[in-house]
C-alpha cells in the first residue's frame, strides 16, 4: 500500500512516516504540507491512500480532498486531524473523504484502519461518529425565521415557485434567501440542503 503523509506539521509527517513504514505492507511514498503541495505530489507519485490533514495554509485538507478526488476518485483520503467538530467532518466527507481519525489514534489501530479504508470500507474514529449520530444542538440557530421556514418547505420537496406562492413573497426573494442559506450552513445545493435539514430533524 502508497501512502503520502498530507501535514503542516513537518515533525507530525515524519513520526508516521517512521512508525507506518514498520508495517510490512505499507510504504510512505510522500509527504507534504499543504493541499497544493499533495496535488502536485499526486501527480508524481500517484498514492493508493492520503492521510490529510485539515487544518494547513495556502489550501486546506478539504479544498486539497475535493479537488484529488475530482481528479483520481481512485485515491482513498484518510482524514487525520485535531478537529472533530460536526462541521468539519461533515464537510471532509462530503469532499470525497472515506475515513476521518484523530491524531491521537495509535499507529498500530491507524494501519489497521487504512487497511480497512482501501478495502472499500468507511472508517469513523468513534468519537468522530458520535459527533455524527449526536451532534451538538446548534442545529439550524443561524438560520433567520424567513431561513427556516424555507429549509422547512424544501425539505417537503416544494418548488421555489410553490415556497414563494405559500410565504406570500417573490421567487426572486426566494433564491436569494436560499443563496444566503447554503453558504450558511456549508452544503451544496438543495438536496443536500433537504438531507441535513431531516438528518439534523431526527
Amino acid at each position: 500500500m502508497k501512502i503520502m503523509i498530507v501535514d503542516d506539521d513537518s515533525l507530525i509527517c515524519q513520526s508516521l512516516k517512521i512508525l507506518l513504514s514498520r508495517e510490512e505492507d505499507m510504504e510512505v511514498i510522500a509527504t507534504a504540507n499543504n493541499g497544493a503541495e499533495a496535488i502536485t505530489s499526486c501527480r508524481e507519485a500517484l498514492p493508493d491512500v492520503i492521510l490529510m490533514d485539515i487544518q494547513m495554509p495556502i489550501m486546506n485538507g478539504i479544498q486539497a480532498t475535493r479537488e484529488i478526488k475530482k481528479e483520481w476518485p481512485q485515491i482513498h483520503v484518510m482524514m487525520l486531524t485535531t478537529f472533530q467538530d460536526e462541521k468539519n467532518i461533515r464537510l471532509a466527507i462530503l469532499a470525497g473523504a472515506m475515513g476521518y481519525l484523530i491524531k491521537s489514534t495509535e499507529a498500530s489501530n491507524m494501519a489497521k484502519q487504512l487497511r480497512a479504508l482501501v478495502a472499500g470500507s468507511t472508517v469513523l474514529d468513534a468519537d468522530v461518529l458520535k459527533q455524527l449520530t449526536q451532534p451538538e444542538k446548534e442545529e439550524f440557530g443561524q438560520l433567520t425565521p424567513r431561513e427556516k421556514d424555507i429549509v422547512t418547505l424544501i425539505a417537503q420537496g416544494l418548488s421555489n415557485r410553490e415556497i414563494a406562492e405559500q410565504l406570500f413573497i417573490s421567487e426572486g426573494t426566494v433564491r436569494n434567501n436560499l443563496s444566503v442559506i447554503l453558504e450558511k450552513l456549508q452544503v451544496r445545493d438543495r438536496t443536500q440542503l433537504a438531507i441535513y435539514y431531516w438528518r439534523k430533524s431526527t
